[in-house]
């Protein structure tokens, strides 16, 4: 009898211990996505009515923020004025790079963005909100992600107004413009990648042909394409020797062909 006690006591006491240890589990706080910085030219939609768009923009117009070859979708959880034309600095989650950096184990065979990645940014980037926003804001986050995944959306914790004005330089001569042909301008390339990973949203591959402007110094400084794979290009890996044009280096038109390596 005092044999079956003693085990009884044991048991109970294993049993609030893993108890113990499995409510100190489920209390953890989730990982938090790192927080971004990104500065530009903000540009504000009114044409953009959708309920996924209402919901982007905390019941306000829709937001972009211009910075370089990116132009970022900035995604608010409460309302914020902007004013369209003026530079801000957007401190907040890059939601994709958030999003792949949870990972995918079936490598995006089986959709992008899972529903839980877009779950878990929301939760850790806006802590303590409304179930019910933070359901929608999930929603609207996938629903954007999946319709176009290589067009970054930014999830805005703080905006800045930058308001110091750098001096501009004295304008120079407008620079003259050619169009090369894709293999013309391949010989031209000092640095960039010839190979890429494929996305998460692309896994399987391909090699895309992307429209590219190419400033006088060498450098790509503007994308004219809808190609989702041609948008989702670092282009300031490359870098091209300057064409010249009756002595003077020439803004180039051209298209660059990129292959995308499938995932395994």
């Amino acid at each position: 009898m005092q044999r079956n006690s003693y085990l009884l006591c044991a048991f109970v006491l294993a049993v609030g211990f893993l108890g113990g240890c499995s409510s100190e589990q489920g209390s953890k706080a989730p990982v938090k996505a790192a927080l971004d910085k990104i500065q530009g030219k903000s540009q504000v939609v009114l044409t953009e009515t959708t309920a996924t768009d209402t919901a982007l923009n905390a019941d306000g117009p829709s937001v972009y923020l211009i910075d370089g070859l990116r132009r970022y979708r900035l995604f608010f959880n409460k309302a914020t004025p902007v004013e369209a034309g003026k530079d801000y600095v957007a401190e907040g989650v890059y939601a994709q790079k958030a999003i792949d950096a949870i990972g995918d184990p079936d490598n995006g065979k089986n959709g992008y963005p899972l529903p839980a990645s877009c779950d878990h940014v929301i939760h850790t980037t806006w802590p303590g909100m409304a179930f019910d926003v933070t359901d929608l804001d999930s929603t609207a986050l996938c629903a954007k992600v999946k319709r176009y995944p290589a067009r970054p959306v930014f999830l805005v914790t703080k905006l800045t107004e930058v308001t110091a004005k750098e001096e501009k330089k004295a304008a120079e001569a407008e620079a003259p413009e050619v169009t090369v042909p894709a293999d013309k301008q391949r010989a031209m390339l000092i640095s960039g990648p010839t190979s890429l990973p494929s996305p998460l949203w692309a896994p399987d591959g391909s090699t895309v042909s992307c429209k590219v402007e190419i400033d006088p110094e060498g450098k790509i400084s503007d994308l004219d394409t809808g190609a989702q794979l041609c948008e989702s290009v670092d282009w300031t890996q490359f870098s091209y020797k300057p064409t010249l044009k009756g002595g003077k280096p020439a803004v180039v038109k051209t298209e660059v062909a990129v292959k995308f390596e499938p995932r395994k």
